[in-house]
C-alpha cells in the first residue's frame, strides 16, 4: 500500500487545471512573430532606420496589430534587449551542468555565446540596439557588467583551483575577456555580418586562454 502524500504536497494540490487558453497562446505567438520581425529589421537597418510600418510589413500585419502588442518602437527595442539578456542565464545553466572546471566553463560559455551571436537574431538585434542606445528614448540595461561579474567569479574559482597562471588577476582578466569577446563579435558583424564570429572568436579565445592558463 503506497504511503500517503506528505502534508506539504497535499496542500499544493488543487482543482484540476484547465488547458491553455487558445486566445492567449495565439496572442503569444503573434507577439513573438512581431518581435522576431522587428529583430531582423533592427539587425539589418538599425533602430533609427526602422519604423513600426516596416515591422508590420515584414510580418505581414497591419500597423494597428503591431501597436496592439507594442505601443511604440521603443517598446519593441526594450522587449528585444530584454529577450537578449534572458538568453544568457539559460546558457549559463546549460554549461554549468556539463561539470567542467571553472576555467573551461568560462571558455565554453564564451564559445556558446559566439554561436548565439552567429545564429540568433534576437541576440544580434539586442547587441546592435545596445550600441545604438543613445538613439533610443528608453531605459536599457547596462551592457557587459553581468558578463564581467560572471567571468570574474569563474576566474576566481579557477585561481583557487590552480588553473590560472601566477600573477593573473581575475578582475582584470574578466574585463579583458569581455572586451575581446564583444569587440570580436562587432568586428565580425561589420566585416561579415557575423558569418565568421564563431571562427574569429575561436582564434582569439585560444590565444587569450593560453595566456592566462597555468602551465
Amino acid at each position: 500500500m503506497p504511503e500517503p502524500l506528505a502534508p506539504a504536497f497535499t496542500a499544493k494540490m488543487g482543482p484540476a487545471r484547465r488547458g491553455p487558453d487558445p486566445k492567449q497562446e495565439r496572442s503569444a505567438r503573434t507577439r513573438l512573430q512581431v518581435l522576431l520581425g522587428a529583430a531582423e529589421l533592427f539587425t539589418e537597418r538599425g533602430f533609427r532606420q526602422t519604423s513600426v510600418q516596416d515591422v508590420a510589413d515584414r510580418v505581414e500585419m497591419t500597423k494597428g496589430a503591431v501597436y496592439f502588442h507594442y505601443p511604440n518602437k521603443e517598446a519593441l527595442a526594450v522587449a528585444i534587449v530584454e529577450e537578449h539578456y534572458a538568453h544568457w542565464p539559460k546558457l549559463v545553466d546549460e554549461v554549468s551542468k556539463e561539470g567542467l572546471s571553472p576555467l573551461t566553463t568560462a571558455a565554453r560559455m564564451l564559445e556558446r555565446a559566439a554561436l548565439a551571436f552567429q545564429e540568433d537574431v534576437i541576440v544580434q538585434a539586442g547587441a546592435r540596439l545596445q550600441i545604438e542606445r543613445p538613439q533610443i528614448d528608453a531605459e536599457l540595461p547596462t551592457p557587459y557588467v553581468d558578463w564581467i561579474a560572471l567571468l570574474r567569479s569563474l576566474l576566481t574559482a579557477a585561481e583557487e583551483a590552480g588553473e590560472l597562471r601566477p600573477g593573473v588577476e581575475p578582475e582584470r582578466a574578466a574585463r579583458s575577456l569581455v572586451s575581446a569577446f564583444f569587440g570580436s563579435q562587432h568586428v565580425s558583424d561589420v566585416l561579415s555580418g557575423r558569418a565568421d564570429v564563431v571562427a574569429r572568436w575561436a582564434d582569439l579565445s585560444e590565444l587569450l586562454f593560453r595566456a592566462i592558463r597555468a602551465d
